[in-house]
């Protein structure tokens, strides 16, 4: 280890700079994160765009890159997080590594427990999980988190104060983070908004104006829900006058199979996550 690696930290360090990475990076942007963030990927071309785009410092050295860390995040696919945890742990039984405490260490990885994250680096770090929606990228994100016993309360709060920059966090025991994945997805919104506005479209608006309105009915919608504090089946019952227009339409698709559309779906992604939790 260099000896400037050893006086940098301690830093934010990101261990992959795929797209969670970065929409973290830019939610930090918009919210003026002043502390030090390094991010270590082998892929240089990526290391360089999210230096341009974020001046975070970039590091292709593992072990340089840990050094630094002062809160570690595990920001990398599911399958490729034992084989990067392999690496982490050699890192950090060389003989030459200074002796610490423990490292905070935060996975931003689906379907991986505490448990398995812990049996994976021993001792060398306290583990938290975290599940910030993409959405952070603007500030408004949603971010779910769940601690194991060993970290303790200044560790924990660490962790909360980081997410609280790029948007709300809630603090979630660890089995329901995956009945909280499949729900919380922006992809729901997206979703929705794409089948509004196609079926707009088929009624002959444009493209444009059925985005437009397809959009408010969504997000406008949802926004004033929250911003008015108003319990959801008020609103729905103001929304669905008897006889009109919206009572005919939001009947029409239940009778569909709305609802159990929107099951179906959750009870599968709830399938891929205990999937990928057992490989």
């Amino acid at each position: 280890m260099t000896r400037s690696a050893r006086q940098s930290g301690p830093s934010i360090v990101f261990l992959g700079g795929g797209r969670i990475t970065s929409a973290i990076l830019a939610g930090l942007k918009v919210a003026g994160n002043r502390q030090r963030v390094v991010v270590h990927d082998h892929n240089k071309s990526k290391l360089k765009l999210l230096h341009r785009q974020y001046a975070v410092t970039v590091e292709s050295d593992l072990e340089r890159a840990i050094a630094q860390a002062g809160l570690l995040f595990i920001a990398v696919r599911p399958d490729s997080v034992p084989g990067l945890l392999r690496s982490v742990r050699a890192t950090l039984t060389l003989p030459s590594w200074p002796k610490r405490s423990a490292l905070v260490a935060v996975s931003l990885a689906a379907g991986i427990s505490l448990f398995r994250l812990r049996r994976m680096l021993g001792p060398h770090a306290l583990w938290a999980r975290a599940m910030p929606s993409p959405v952070c990228r603007t500030g408004n994100g949603l971010s779910a988190l769940a601690f194991e016993q060993r970290l303790p309360a200044r560790g924990r709060d660490q962790v909360r104060s980081f997410f609280r920059q790029i948007g709300t966090v809630l603090d979630l025991p660890e089995r329901k983070f995956d009945a909280f994945t499949v729900t919380y997805s922006s992809s729901h919104g997206y979703h929705a908004l794409a089948a509004l506005a196609d079926a707009g479209r088929q009624f002959g608006l444009d493209r444009k104006t059925a985005l437009t309105a397809a959009s408010h009915a969504l997000a406008d919608g949802i926004i004033s829900w929250r911003q008015q504090k108003i319990p959801l089946q008020l609103l729905l019952q103001e929304a669905a006058t008897p006889g009109g227009i919206a009572e005919a339409t939001m009947a029409a698709m239940d009778r569909s199979g709305y609802r159990e559309a929107v099951q179906r779906g959750l009870r599968a992604g709830l399938a891929r996550a205990r999937a990928s939790a057992r490989r």
